[in-house]
């Protein structure tokens, strides 16, 4: 059985995306996705002694563009401030070493759009994580597709069986339409379960970075004990 999972590259995102893509035996990233105002392409939030706040990176695009066409303003030193913001907040968490040097010399590389920086620093925790399943792109594929035809598409060209689908989908995807192609439907089933953490009081969703700064990359367990409670109500 393949099970594909297709997300946007996004800014360091929280766990639910990382959770779905543990859940796969296939991942594809559809970064040639338009680019919105809102959606985490370019920012995420870590957690402070005064509450979370929000790394945002300063891009250069205009309307219409595609991830893998719009650039990041590296002429601002955004990526020395994050790594900044970063370190003055979790270099006491118990697994800063572990994680920080990695990352800044991941997102300190030189990148010509902000598909490509997403991607690389989503394949570095994928990486740590010791996950080995196949990872694609979008662009890659010749596709002419648009929105649950696109993502119909996609599954079927990597030989997938399954698509394991984020919520969202449940507003444009009709399940009668994957059953139509031989592809069955599933939708992710998150929670966000607490774990260690500085700073007083637990907060959810927050970037992926708090969770292995805290917890480090056994990531595996803490999904396990998701499904768990899911499966648990």
């Amino acid at each position: 059985m393949e099970i594909v999972s297709i997300h946007q590259p996004c800014y360091i995102p929280y766990l639910g995306i990382f959770y779905k893509i543990w859940q796969s035996t296939k991942f594809v990233f559809l970064d040639d996705a338009q680019y919105s105002n809102g959606y985490v392409f370019d920012w995420n939030r870590i957690k402070t002694p005064q509450g979370e706040t929000r790394l945002k990176i300063p891009l250069e695009r205009k309307f219409g563009d595609l991830l893998t066409e719009v650039r990041t303003k590296d002429f601002l030193g955004w990526r020395e401030k994050h790594l900044k913001t970063i370190e003055m907040n979790y270099k006491r968490a118990p697994y800063f070493s572990d994680v920080f040097f990695d990352f800044r010399d991941c997102l300190m590389s030189g990148y010509k759009s902000l598909a490509e920086l997403n991607i690389a620093t989503m394949k570095l925790f994928i990486n740590k994580f010791g996950w080995r399943l196949p990872v694609l792109r979008s662009s890659d594929m010749g596709l002419n597709a648009k929105a649950e035809d696109r993502v119909i598409q996609i599954v079927k060209s990597v030989g997938g069986d399954v698509y394991l689908s984020g919520t969202g989908g449940r507003n444009y995807q009709k399940e009668e339409h994957f059953t139509q192609a031989g592809i069955s439907l599933v939708y992710s089933d998150f929670c966000p379960l607490e774990y260690r953490q500085q700073w007083g009081s637990f907060r959810p969703n927050l970037s992926v970075l708090d969770y292995c700064m805290n917890e480090g990359f056994d990531i595996g367990s803490f999904f396990n004990r998701v499904k768990e409670a899911v499966l648990d109500g």
